[in-house]
C-alpha cells in the first residue's frame, strides 16, 4: 500500500474522508501536527508517494514562531494560504506535480486567485476537490487511483522492505551461510550499508528509460552473491546466484526487465540473506501487488490435482529437449548435459548457443527456477525397462510467503 503525505490543520477532516475504499489504497497516512514538520516532511521523498494539501493552514499554532518568521522574511504569506507554501516547498525538493492534490474549503476564492498566478508563470496547479463536498472520499478515489501504477509500488515496496530489514537483530543474517572465506563475511553494518543503497536507489520521478535503473538495481542487488562459495548454495540462493553470473557475463539478458521481475528477485533474494517470520510481510504484500495472482481456490485445486506438477514437470522436460535440438557448430562451445533444471540453465549460459541470448526464455526460466528448486527432479527406475522422472512434493502451506509467491507468479512461470 502507499503511502499519503496529508497535510491538514482540522484532524476530524482525516477521519471523515478515509472511507473504506480509500483505505484500501493507502495505508495510514502521514499527518503532520504543525506548519513547521509539514514543512520538515516535504524534504522526506522517501517518505511517500502522494501529498494532500488544504490551502488554508491557520488552525496549527506555530505560525508565530521563529521557524516561520524566518520563511516570511523570504515570501510574504498567510496561514489562509500555507498550503501554497508547502506546494511549493514540495517542488523545490523534486516531488512530482502530478502526485499532490488540494483538498480544501477555499476552492472558489484563495485557490482561483493562486491558480490565476500559477497559470500566468506557465505552471498550472494540481487538481483540486472542495472538502466541503459529500462526495469527497469517492472523488479522492478517483483522483488518485488512476496516478497508482507499477513504478510507485515497486518503489514503496523496496523502500519499505529494507527499512524493515534493517531493523532485524544480528542473529537474522543468514547471508554468511553461504559464505566459506571467513574474509569475505559480512556484518550487520554492512548489511544496512547495502540496504542503504538499494533504499533510495529508485528515483523519486519515474525515469523514461526506467528498464536502465531496474537492470543497474539487479546488478547492486546481487552484487554480494559474488563472495559466494557454489558448494554452499541451497534451495532458492541459486535462483541469486545464477542472476548474479548471467548479469555479470551477459548483462544484455537485463536490458529489459520489468517490476515484476525486479519485485520477484527483491523478495527471494532478502528470503536468503536474513531469517524472519515466514509468512509474507508487508513490503512483500505489497509488491505481490504487482502481479495478477491465482485465486487461492483455483490455486489449492490446481495444486490438489496435481496440475501444477504437470506444469513444471513441462517446464523440466521443453528445457531439456531445448538444450538437446540445439545444433552445435564446429566454433562453438556446446550446452553440457545437466539433470537438474538450474544447472542446466546456468550450462546454456557457459555454453556459446544462441539459446543464451533469448531474453524471453531467461525471463521465464528465473521463474521456473522458483518451482523446480522446491521439487526436485528423481530417476524412478521401479518399473522394467522404463525410466521416469517425478518430481518431488512441493507442499504449499497457507499463510506462509512460498504459498503467496507461488500463486502470485503462477501466470508469469508457465503462461
Amino acid at each position: 500500500m502507499l503511502k499519503v503525505l496529508w497535510v491538514e490543520d482540522e484532524k476530524w477532516n482525516i477521519d471523515e474522508y478515509r472511507k473504506e475504499h480509500f483505505d484500501e489504497l493507502f495505508s495510514e497516512p502521514i499527518v503532520p501536527i504543525s506548519f513547521k514538520e509539514a514543512c520538515e516532511y516535504t524534504q522526506d521523498n522517501l517518505g511517500y508517494d502522494f501529498v494532500i494539501i488544504d490551502i488554508n493552514l491557520e488552525k496549527f499554532n506555530d505560525f508565530n514562531s521563529l521557524f516561520v518568521n524566518k520563511i516570511k522574511e523570504k515570501i510574504s504569506f498567510e496561514a489562509e494560504n500555507a498550503g501554497i507554501v508547502i506546494f511549493t516547498m514540495l517542488l523545490e525538493s523534486g516531488f512530482p506535480k502530478e502526485r499532490i492534490l488540494f483538498l480544501t474549503g477555499n476552492a472558489h476564492d484563495t485557490y482561483g486567485k493562486f491558480e490565476e498566478y500559477f497559470n500566468g508563470a506557465l505552471m498550472p496547479l494540481p487538481g483540486h476537490i472542495d472538502k466541503r463536498d459529500p462526495d469527497t472520499p469517492k472523488q479522492l478515489t478517483e483522483k488518485l487511483e488512476p496516478r497508482i501504477n507499477p513504478y510507485l509500488t515497486l518503489r514503496r515496496g523496496i523502500i519499505e522492505g529494507c527499512k524493515y530489514l534493517k531493523d532485524l537483530p544480528e542473529e537474522a543474517l543468514y547471508f554468511n551461510s553461504f559464505i566459506k572465506d571467513t574474509e569475505k563475511k559480512v556484518n550487520l553494518a554492512d548489511m544496512h550499508d547495502y540496504l542503504d543503497v538499494l533504499e533510495n536507489f529508485l528515483p523519486l520521478r519515474e525515469p523514461p528509460f526506467k528498464a536502465t535503473f531496474y537492470k543497474l538495481f539487479i546488478r547492486t542487488l546481487t552484487h554480494e552473491w559474488e563472495a559466494v562459495e557454489p558448494k554452499n548454495i541451497k534451495g532458492l540462493a541459486s535462483i541469486m546466484k545464477s542472476t548474479r553470473n548471467w548479469i555479470t557475463h551477459n548483462s544484455a539478458l537485463f536490458n529489459a526487465l520489468d517490476e515484476n521481475m525486479v519485485a520477484y528477485l527483491f523478495i527471494i533474494n532478502m528470503r536468503q540473506m536474513f531469517i524472519f517470520d515466514d509468512p509474507a510481510q508487508s513490503y512483500e504484500k505489497i509488491l505481490l501487488e504487482l502481479f495478477k495472482a491465482l485465486d487461492e481456490k483455483l490455486f489449492d485445486d490446481k495444486n490438489k490435482n496435481k496440475l501444477i506438477d504437470q506444469d513444471f514437470g513441462k517446464a523440466y522436460c521443453n528445457l531439456q529437449n531445448i538444450a538437446s535440438e540445439d545444433k552445435v557448430d564446429e566454433d562453438r562451445k556446446s550446452i553440457k548435459d545437466a539433470f537438474r533444471f538450474f544447472a542446466l540453465a546456468n550450462n546454456i549460459q557457459a555454453s556459446n548457443s544462441p539459446l543464451r541470448t533469448d531474453k524471453h526464455l531467461f525471463t521465464k526460466l528465473l521463474y521456473q527456477m522458483f518451482w523446480l528448486i522446491n521439487s526436485y527432479p528423481r530417476v524412478d527406475t521401479k518399473t522394467r525397462n522404463e525410466l521416469t522422472i517425478n518430481f518431488s512434493p512441493f507442499v504449499y502451506k497457507k499463510n506462509t510467503y512460498l504459498y503467496e509467491l507461488a500463486r502470485h507468479i503462477y501466470s508469469h512461470s508457465f503462461s
